[in-house]
């Protein structure tokens, strides 16, 4: 072989090579083609996708608006329950020193 059939082999292998690889190129293409309807459901879903994010993030924020009101008025109502005790401790301890000093007085 010399060197101008090697040439012209090396050449007709590369051009068959290059129509493969076009040919596979073009095969690929053609079955992963995207149709419009399937472009328009992507686009619908990723609206729905977006509303639905949306309705989350509101809902978050809703329930940690919801979580503080919650959190103050239980504040309020220990604090209440804390004041109302210690109402019941001196309301107790007075009548204990009422009886005490109602024996002493029926007593002497």
């Amino acid at each position: 072989m010399n060197r101008t059939e090697f040439i012209i082999a090396t050449a007709i292998i590369l051009f068959v090579a290059f129509c493969l690889g076009w040919f596979a190129n073009w095969l690929v293409h053609r079955f992963i083609r995207v149709n419009q309807s399937d472009v328009g459901e992507l686009e619908r879903m990723a609206q729905e996708l977006h509303e639905a994010e949306e309705t989350r993030d509101q809902a978050i924020t809703y329930l940690q608006q919801r979580e503080a009101e919650l959190t103050n008025q239980l504040a309020q109502a220990e604090a209440e329950v804390a004041a109302t005790m210690e109402g019941l401790r001196e309301a107790r301890h007075e009548a204990e020193q009422l009886r005490t000093h109602l024996e002493k007085v029926t007593s002497g």
